[in-house]
């Protein structure tokens, strides 16, 4: 990849979705000395981390640093305060790449000038590797960079790439968002087995491996979902009937498009 211990590559924020990237980065061998984290208040848990690897910790980016990617995962209410202070690391062809929701590229440019953008919409399955990162370049990110991108996205999971940068907040609403729809979901499975009179602890591990079993066979089996759903129904069966109930014209579809749709409304108000 196009950075070095000379010319390095800059994480800004190290949280959660940082954290987890950083994480996927060292398991696939990257190089620690071409790595700067920047982060005034790190866990001690990621502060373990980047010392068990040998990684440079900042708590503000020195002037001498000249970055050759800088990934901004920070949270977009932070932006107007963090940005400024990476002004001295980003030069014409630094490669800026964010994670936050809701921040266009707009944002970068004021700061940095006509640098290369790539916005990325990961989710919270990069924390074990199963993510998947929707990313929109502008015209200025070369192909070099684009492949660098999708090796470094590729450590946490799928990337896939965006024509326009409205497709983000569509991104935000289905994929990004969309774990805690899955977790609910099995919250409301295990309610619904506990209302029909499991005990608690059963129901909860009854919906949790449901869930998680359920996406592994949609994982390896490469199928689409509708398939996957008809091969388990029997016709008059159990499944059907419970499905008479999840697919009537009242039910699960209107309600997750009228989610998906108060997500995305939510990611555009957040960019203005």
């Amino acid at each position: 990849m196009s950075f070095s211990k000379e010319r390095p590559f800059l994480l800004v924020g190290a949280g959660k979705m940082g954290g987890a990237m950083l994480a996927g980065w060292m398991a696939e061998g990257i190089d620690p000395a071409s790595v700067v984290v920047c982060d005034p208040g790190l866990s001690d848990e990621m502060d373990g981390l980047l010392k068990s690897h040998g990684i440079r910790h900042v708590a503000a980016v020195p002037d001498d640093l000249t970055a050759a990617i800088v990934l901004v995962a920070v949270k977009p209410q932070m932006m107007d305060q963090v940005l400024p202070g990476l002004a001295s690391a980003v030069e014409a062809d630094t490669l800026v790449m964010s994670v936050a929701a809701g921040t266009p590229v707009t944002k970068f440019q004021e700061h940095f000038g006509p640098v290369p953008v790539c916005r990325c919409m990961p989710n919270t399955p990069a924390m074990v590797k199963r993510g998947i990162t929707a990313v929109y370049p502008t015209t200025e990110v070369s192909e070099g960079q684009k492949q660098d991108v999708t090796k470094l996205l590729s450590a946490v999971g799928k990337v896939v790439w965006l024509d326009s940068e409205d497709q983000i907040d569509l991104v935000t609403g289905v994929s990004g968002s969309g774990p805690a729809y899955v977790f609910f979901l099995a919250e409301a499975l295990s309610e619904a087995g506990m209302a029909a009179g499991l005990p608690e602890e059963l129901a909860h591990e009854l919906a949790v491996a449901t869930v998680c079993g359920a996406g592994e066979l949609m994982h390896q089996s490469g199928d689409h979902p509708a398939t996957l759903r008809q091969n388990v129904t029997s016709p008059n069966g159990t499944t059907a009937a419970a499905l008479d109930v999840l697919m009537h014209a009242e039910g699960l579809q209107p309600v997750m498009t009228e989610a998906v749709a108060a997500a995305v409304k939510r990611a555009r108000e957040l960019a203005q």
